[in-house]
């Protein structure tokens, strides 16, 4: 059966703002299938990453290594690393080449294949700790260190665009979580999240 819902276009991904394109992502709805299973939900929290400006990011000062490398692809695939040697982040490569602008997701609400992701975090009922924290959220959709530089206007990993429009009203902007190294810029108000929502991580 024909998906009736669009997958986010490219140029959604290539645009300049990275924070503009970070608020527009709550309310879409990311879309894993890993080996035939189809798991998802619709993002509730991101952090936007400004690039070669930004002391937060990876790639602040045009720092490039293979693992960041991947930030200077495209806009619209995605950047996964790991942390702690634990946890898989899983981030949005957005604008053009060579600007490596990424937008973290840290959280979502499970709407598709809830009783996967319960298997893969090793947990019996839907709580919010399920998707919410970027480690979670990567765990409860399979998603891996391996799927970096996946494009997401493919069939692996994708975000789709259900209708669902989040007002300015209800976004919170806060300042981002862990990144107190950055100094001035651990200040910047580049965290989102649904006002409201209790799929969110805890600072």
């Amino acid at each position: 059966m024909k998906n009736k819902f669009q997958k986010l276009p490219e140029n959604f991904y290539q645009r300049n703002d990275v924070t503009i394109i970070s608020k527009e992502l709550l309310g879409k709805f990311l879309i894993s299938d890993i080996d035939g299973i189809v798991t998802g939900g619709m993002i509730t929290e991101v952090e936007a990453y400004n690039g070669i400006s930004d002391k937060a990011s990876h790639a602040f000062g045009g720092r490039r290594t293979n693992r960041t490398e991947t930030m200077y692809g495209k806009g619209g695939i995605c950047y996964v690393y790991l942390c702690y040697g634990i946890h898989h982040l899983f981030n949005v490569v957005t604008n053009k080449i060579n600007i490596p602008h990424a937008v973290l997701i840290r959280a979502i609400e499970p709407i598709i294949g809830i009783d996967e992701m319960l298997k893969r975090r090793k947990k019996i009922n839907i709580q919010p700790t399920l998707t919410s924290g970027p480690g979670s959220m990567s765990s409860s959709l399979g998603i891996k260190t391996s799927d970096s530089g996946s494009d997401l206007c493919g069939n692996r990993i994708y975000i789709e665009d259900r209708g669902i429009n989040i007002s300015d009203s209800k976004i919170i902007s806060t300042k981002r979580v862990g990144v107190d190294y950055a100094g001035k810029d651990a200040l910047l108000k580049y965290r989102f999240y649904i006002k409201g929502n209790k799929f969110i991580s805890k600072p």
